[in-house]
């Protein structure tokens, strides 16, 4: 199929939107209609309206009942790269934080009555609209994030599946008919929308935390107040812009930012009895504080907590694709990622040529601002970032581990780039064993039986995720159902799918998001029995 060069959905919805008496809108060009819409919004000091087509999607504002939101308070938003400042966003208070969710109670009354054909309609349309604007989406992943372009564009399209496979669940939360054990009885179940929801996600993943969640919210008939990460919330303001020109409602979808009132914002949002469930990525920390705070009003919760997860390399499989699918899983988004591989254990026999493969791989990254060509590895997100990642290079080396390759800050390229480094000689006793880095380092264990290797990977208080190479399917199944992780991939460094269910066990949380198991977290089981149905004239 050729490529597609006439007007885009976003500028064929700006032409409706801009157009006004005495202005043609046919004789308006697409760069003059993005032009128009770009004078109405504050852009930032970073120029970010060069860097994108729509200037349309980047709004210092937050999104209440489809509008822009402005406030008198603002705070600043920062490129990890460059430490120069994007822009600025609404520090909204809990009482401001209240129109939004007073907006998306009175939108449910009326979305909650939308079929699900209907719903799966405005999912594909905003899916759409997301990929007409990968690159703008990608552009400001990467400027508020750090993540390299082509992995940020990775991110959108990993965002988009989220609406996609949604769009295809909506019409199949069946309920099912019963035989009660009254025998001129007959019931049967439906599922209902539980109501509006708190989406509360992290800076890792900016668009593809929000979409698994609120792509199911919407499938069931939910409307949201989403809370995003102060550090990225272009993303999401920019998701929502999307989902009002893809027609989905005013009052569905809403975003509040904040940064000086986080904790105030969180428990109005687990407190409030508006709100039916609150859905949360973030440290176990902050869950189990969000815990606390919603059992006044007994909502509904799913948890996605932090991860310490095991990377497991036996002896049959060939060192180079162990090698190649530990990359994978240590070093995206430079090690920032909760399923990212945090331990690795090797066995002894291949334990030296492993580690010999993985520093020379490792040695090639070539790390610096994502924007620019060729560049694997942009900068950690904050100062507590840079700051753990030492402590546990620190702590690894004092207990005999010896850093094969990095080891150190890259001031010459910015503050807050770490050279990605590979440890061997690990030793169980160190923090990186207890302790999610969520950075840069590969600390390399060795292991000689199935059995020890099966301790230390389960002793820790967390379960996410966790990994296994093997060629031996007995051994597939041996390890994995004894592994106490909600998830486990075999012979491969990425276990994230949109129709695989992602969720931990233990200290990781509970609940499930993706797969079949994901639009159930939003609904809730009704039952209807009938009475004398079956008895005779």
């Amino acid at each position: 199929m050729g490529k597609f060069t006439g007007p885009t959905k976003i500028q064929w919805a700006i032409t409706r939107q801009s157009a006004r008496p005495g202005v043609a809108a046919h004789n308006q060009t697409p760069a003059r209609m993005l032009r128009r819409i770009g004078q109405r919004c504050s852009l930032s000091t970073i120029n970010v309206k060069d860097k994108l087509s729509s200037r349309y999607l980047f709004r210092e504002a937050a999104i209440i009942n489809g509008k822009d939101f402005p406030s008198a308070a603002h705070f600043p938003v920062y490129d990890p790269a460059t430490e120069a400042q994007i822009g600025t966003c609404p520090d909204l208070t809990p009482r401001q934080v209240d129109e939004a969710i007073t907006a998306a109670s009175i939108a449910f009354s009326s979305f909650r009555r939308t079929t699900p054909f209907e719903r799966a309609k405005l999912l594909r349309e905003w899916r759409d609209l997301v990929m007409e604007s990968q690159e703008d989406l990608a552009t400001m992943i990467t400027l508020e994030n750090g993540k390299p372009i082509d992995e940020a564009k990775g991110e959108v399209a990993y965002a988009a599946s989220f609406m996609d496979w949604f769009a295809g669940e909506a019409p199949r939360a069946y309920g099912d008919v019963i035989a009660p054990s009254v025998g001129v009885n007959r019931a049967i179940t439906i599922k209902q929308p539980i109501g509006v929801c708190a989406i509360i996600t992290p800076w890792n993943f900016p668009a593809a935390m929000i979409t698994r969640k609120v792509s199911a919210a919407i499938a069931a008939g939910c409307t949201v107040v989403i809370k995003p990460d102060s550090e990225t919330p272009y993303t999401a303001i920019a998701l929502a812009k999307l989902a009002k020109i893809a027609g989905i409602p005013d009052g569905v979808v809403n975003v509040v930012t904040t940064k000086s009132y986080l904790k105030e914002v969180g428990e109005k949002l687990c407190t409030d009895e508006r709100i039916k469930k609150v859905s949360f990525t973030g440290s176990t920390n902050v869950g189990r504080l969000l815990m606390a705070q919603s059992s006044s009003t007994l909502k509904k919760l799913s948890l996605e907590l932090g991860g310490n997860a095991p990377f497991i390399v036996f002896p049959d499989t060939p060192v180079a694709d162990a090698v190649a699918a530990a990359v994978t899983s240590k070093f995206r988004g430079s090690g920032q990622t909760c399923v990212c591989a945090n331990r690795l254990f090797v066995h002894e026999s291949i334990y030296s040529e492993f580690c010999e493969l993985l520093a020379e791989k490792v040695g090639g990254f070539r790390i610096g601002n994502g924007l620019e060509e060729g560049v694997t590895h942009g900068p950690l997100i904050h100062d507590r970032a840079i700051n753990k990642v030492e402590a546990h290079i620190e702590d690894a080396v004092k207990h005999g581990g010896k850093v094969l390759v990095g080891g150190n800050r890259a001031m010459e390229i910015g503050k807050y780039f770490f050279h990605p480094t590979v440890i061997r000689d690990a030793k169980p006793g160190i923090r990186i064993m207890k302790e999610e880095t969520f950075g840069p380092i590969a600390a390399v264990f060795k292991f000689s039986s199935e059995e020890e290797v099966i301790a230390l990977a389960n002793d820790v208080e967390v379960g996410l995720a966790s990994y296994l190479m093997t060629k031996d399917i007995n051994r597939v199944f041996r390890i994995a159902e004894q592994l106490e992780f909600g998830m486990v991939g075999v012979n491969t460094g990425i276990v994230s799918d949109c129709a695989t269910p992602f969720g931990g066990v233990k200290f990781s949380g509970f609940g499930r998001e993706g797969s079949k198991y994901g639009i159930e977290e939003y609904m809730t089981i009704k039952a209807i029995t009938f009475g004398a149905v079956g008895a005779p004239y």
